[in-house]
């Protein structure tokens, strides 16, 4: 029997968006965990030491989900606080840890995890912008654990075996850019979650940025030449470039971005974090700040020092 042509139609875009649902329900909690555990032992945090667990993610939706499993895999108390970001995109670990710090009491952990499966969504045929998110996105998960100052500053529980020295996060700062909405979006669709990425969106971001991140920093009581390190996330190498640019950061402050799209692609909420981890590696001077782009268009940021 040959196909009908709403089947042929079908075919042609590849996997419906319940099959592809059905592979993040497979593989998305394994990815989370190890970079849970990870994070947990960075911190020199028990299981049972943390009481509030957010999850961002913006590639599945499952009901229960991996915040549940990672309940049951980790071993987390059954007291635990849940808490999901959905659907936020590139700036989802800023959202998240907006999101954490909130919910950071003295005496309080928070487990904060982005896991996404982009190539899910892989969509077929050559429309230009579709084909640039394709070869952009990738998979990828990242953790980390949010405590309050005085928690570290008294040797609280997990001071004691953490690897490296902790981060503070000092300010956070959102911006939407009017007139941008159309620039970048993430839809449901028949056939996966289709992203649109307008050509025009790093000039986009570039007009507004400088003006904003200096009324920012200048809140705080610092200048752009404060900084000692840039986590921006690599939306592509265009948006990375054109930013940098904007800013007037040379290829050096650009490096660790750039070095994680290079190794790991666009892995959506999450790379805010491995660029963070790149320059905790490298012992880059602080403050840093670290900002990412999304649906909206937003700018998100935040000041670690």
């Amino acid at each position: 029997m040959a196909p009908s042509s709403e089947e042929s139609a079908g075919c042609a875009q590849g996997p419906g968006t319940a099959e592809r649902m059905a592979r993040y329900q497979r593989e998305a909690l394994p990815l989370v965990e190890r970079a849970a555990d990870d994070a947990l032992q960075d911190a020199g945090l028990q299981a049972n030491d943390v009481d509030e667990l957010v999850v961002v993610t913006c590639t599945g939706f499952e009901s229960p989900g991996v915040d549940l499993g990672l309940i049951e895999r980790l071993g987390l108390g059954r007291g635990v606080g849940r808490t999901q970001v959905g659907f936020m995109g590139c700036h989802g670990a800023l959202s998240g840890l907006r999101v954490a710090a909130g919910l950071c009491e003295p005496g309080r952990a928070v487990l904060m995890c982005c896991v996404e499966l982009c190539t899910l969504h892989f969509q077929y045929g050559w429309r230009p912008q579709q084909v640039v998110a394709n070869a952009l996105f990738a998979d990828g998960a990242a953790a980390c654990v949010v405590q309050h100052p005085a928690d570290i500053q008294n040797d609280g529980p997990g001071t004691a075996a953490v690897t490296h020295e902790h981060l503070t996060l000092s300010a956070r700062a959102s911006h939407v850019i009017p007139s941008t909405a159309e620039l970048m979006t993430w839809t449901i669709e028949d056939h996966g979650f289709a992203m649109t990425l307008d050509p025009k969106t790093p000039e986009a971001v570039a007009a507004v940025l400088p003006d904003w991140l200096d009324d920012w920093l200048a809140s705080v009581g610092m200048t752009r030449g404060d900084v000692g390190g840039w986590a921006i996330h690599p939306g592509g190498p265009r948006l990375l470039e054109t930013v940098g640019g904007a800013l007037g950061l040379t290829s050096e402050w650009l490096a660790a971005s750039r070095n994680v799209l290079r190794n790991h692609g666009n892995m959506s909420s999450g790379t805010v974090l491995f660029i963070l981890e790149a320059l905790r590696q490298a012992g880059t001077p602080r403050p840093w700040v670290a900002m990412a782009f999304g649906p909206g268009l937003t700018i998100e940021a935040a000041l670690l020092v």
